[in-house]
Formats: structure tokens, sequence, C-alpha cells
């Protein structure tokens, strides 16, 4: 049965991505009518199943063009950030993506008459951080907090489903290769979310559930050390390989020489990052700035991994059907 149309437009900035499709879907099925802007609308038409005919609608926009941004603000009700990037590319740098691309946003959206946004970064988000990744996505919240006071900031921990690029990245990995490295001993600590948690605790924004120029840290329910990650992948796909410790400087040294290549599993920026866990705060536990303060039981990684890592065991998913 499809839901009404509410007949709120809601703007989605990188609603074509893992994160983003997730979120406009959690719209739809409340009846929003979704606005999905993306650097190329021709590669996001899988989007449009997602609602009833005519709810989801592609538009171009890139946060390198204010113009743009401005168009695919325009008559919004609401506005979302899911853009962002692991590593630059070209001209999308994180200065470009991340740190001026929400304040861009944010003012698109004040001009359109709207008091808040809903802001998209990450656990460990930090001005004073050794990682651009981590300083660019500061600078991203600062922008916007700076424009729209009322906006709400969201902070995921490592975000997990079926188009991730994490588990699925060393699960292709170990497809192939008898090791897997542990860059810094696999220690950093982690708290994987699953994707439709944090895509519904963005639709509970919108909704204006959430507190106005709150920040929220998103984690699921359990913490994790990058080895254990690495562990439960490999049981979910019945595989075993050898975890290779990898120093901090050594891992570094790899990570400039790997990053010069187009689409590298590594960057030296990546690993500043792992130095530091990527776990949600003890302050916002004690304020309910969290998926189970919003009233969100968040999912487990045992429960939904096999549903798309299945793929990467030696026989494919059919490998479920055969003694263990």
């Amino acid at each position: 049965m499809s839901t009404p149309l509410n007949g709120k437009l809601v703007t989605v900035f990188g609603g074509s991505g893992f994160l983003g499709r997730h979120i406009v879907q959690a719209l739809a099925r409340r009846g929003y009518r979704v606005r999905a802007a993306v650097r190329r609308p021709d590669l996001a038409t899988h989007l449009q199943p997602l609602g009833t005919p005519g709810q989801i609608m592609p538009v171009q926009a890139n946060l390198r063009y204010r113009w743009s941004v401005d168009r695919a603000v325009a008559g919004a009700g609401a506005v979302v950030n899911a853009v962002g990037i692991l590593a630059p590319s070209g001209k999308q740098s994180f200065d470009a993506v991340q740190a001026f691309g929400p304040r861009a946003i944010a003012e698109a959206a004040r001009a359109a008459g709207l008091d808040s946004i809903t802001h998209i970064s990450a656990i460990g988000a930090n001005a004073d951080s050794s990682s651009a990744y981590a300083r660019s996505k500061a600078a991203g919240e600062a922008g916007v907090l700076e424009t729209l006071p009322g906006s709400v900031i969201l902070r995921p921990s490592i975000v997990f489903g079926p188009e991730d690029n994490f588990f699925n990245q060393f699960a292709d990995m170990a497809r192939f290769s008898p090791v897997l490295p542990l860059i810094g001993g696999g220690q950093t600590k982690f708290q994987p979310v699953y994707v439709c948690d944090v895509a519904e605790a963005v639709a509970r924004a919108v909704d204006g559930e959430l507190t106005a120029g709150a920040t929220y840290e998103l984690g699921g329910p359990e913490v994790k050390s990058f080895k254990e990650c690495l562990e439960d992948m490999l049981a979910v796909t019945r595989r075993s390989r050898t975890l290779l410790p990898i120093p901090f400087p050594i891992a570094s040294a790899l990570g400039k020489v790997l990053q010069l290549v187009p689409g590298a599993p590594l960057t030296a920026d990546q690993v500043e990052l792992l130095k530091s866990d990527n776990v949600v705060s003890d302050a916002a536990k004690a304020e309910g700035r969290t998926l189970e303060g919003l009233g969100i039981k968040p999912a487990t990684l045992a429960a939904i991994l096999p549903t798309y890592l299945d793929r990467f065991r030696e026989h494919g998913q059919y490998d479920a059907h055969r003694a263990v």
C-alpha cells in the first residue's frame, strides 16, 4: 500500500549515494515528496522506484556551483545534506565538498526562508585533528550552525549496509588475498551503525522530532575493534585469512603511495583517522543524543551482515544450503 503524500517537499543533497538513497526511501515512506540533488541525475534513476510515481525526482546540483545549490533548494520545505567523500578526487576536494559545501547549502536554505537543515557529519569531526577529512567535517558543521543555528547535526560512526565501503571492500579483498591488513594493529574501536537506522534518524529530524541546534552521535549497539570487524566479516563469508598487523608509520607510508592511484583502497589521511576511536561519547549518551535516546533500537552486525555479504562466500549465497 502506498503512503499518501503529505505535500511537503524535501531536498536531499547526495540522495543517490549509499546513505542518501536510504534517506530518500525513509522520507518517501513518510509521504514526503523528495528532490534528490545529485551531480549526475542520469545515474540516479534507481531512486524513483523507492516511492510512488512522481514522488522522487533527481535534479542536478554541484556543491561547487552555488547557483545549482540555490536552484535545488528553491521551494523545498526541508533540506538534508548527505554529501560526503572518503578521499579527494580531482576538483572534489575535502574543502569543496565537506567544508564549503555545507555552508553553501545552509545559506541557500536561509535565503529560501528555512530556519534549519539536517546535516550529516561524522563522529571524529574535529577542527584540530591531524586528518584533513575530520577537519573538513568540523568546518562543515561550523558553517551550517553559523548560518542556521537551529540546524540538526548527525554524526554517525562507520555506517554499514548493502552498499557500504567497508565490509564489502574487505570481503572482496578476501576473495583474492590470503592476507588482510590490520592498520595500527587493528585496535581502533568503531561502533558500526546500520544505514537504515541512520536514515530513520534523519527522517525524524525532518519530522521535527529532534532538538534544534543539537548534535547527535549515532552508533550501533556494539563497540568493535577493527580486528573484530574483520573477524565478523570472515565468519559470515566463511573464509579463513591471515590478519597482518601493520604499524601506523608503515601504513602511512603505504597510503602516501597508494593514494596516487585513482580509487585507492587506502590513503595516508585514512591512516590518520584510524589513530582515533570512532565511538559515541559519554556526553551524548548521558544527554540522550543517540539512537537509543531517539527511541530507535539499532540493528546488530550479526543480524545484517549475512543479508549482503553471503555473495562473497566461495559459492555465493548458495553456500547457505551447503553443509558447514
